[in-house]
């Protein structure tokens, strides 16, 4: 796997916002992520957001950890913007260093693999810590998305 390690300017991101945990996520009848997409997409909030930067990719950010990766988060599915969009959550993206993993293919299976990784990478390498403040997927195309997890 091809990691590189970027460091991050602090920015705002605003949308729509779910709490779940990754235990939640795993069973049908208490996944919240996937129906959260599908409400920022059936909106247009992705081209329709208040105060959007142009040119901003779609955001998906993981927010006010519990704890670690099985307790409580939010998911926040969004845009960057300018100013704080009314009647919409926002949260701003903590500057530092984030370690990158990079995925190509259909979605959400390759966001889904990727994630995967990410937690196979932390279980295999215990020196190097997360955060777990803000961590965000930047969708860059239709099959392209990076995983940008904050590290110490």
């Amino acid at each position: 796997m091809d990691l590189k390690r970027q460091q991050i300017e602090s920015f705002t991101v605003s949308g729509v916002q779910v709490r779940t945990t990754n235990a939640a996520e795993h069973k049908p009848d208490t996944a919240k992520i996937g129906p959260m997409w599908g409400d920022f997409f059936s909106k247009g909030l992705a081209e329709e957001m208040p105060g959007k930067q142009t040119g901003s990719p779609v955001y998906g950010v993981y927010s006010a950890y519990q704890s670690d990766a099985s307790g409580e988060f939010d998911v926040t599915a969004g845009v960057a913007v300018n100013k704080l969009a009314e009647n919409f959550k926002s949260i701003v993206i903590e500057a530092g260093d984030y370690l990158v993993f990079e995925a190509q293919g259909p979605m959400p299976e390759a966001v889904i693999s990727t994630w995967g990784k990410v937690w196979s990478f932390f279980e295999a390498n215990p020196q190097i810590q997360r955060r777990f403040a803000t961590d965000f997927e930047a969708y860059t195309g239709p099959e392209a998305v990076s995983i940008y997890i904050g590290v110490r």
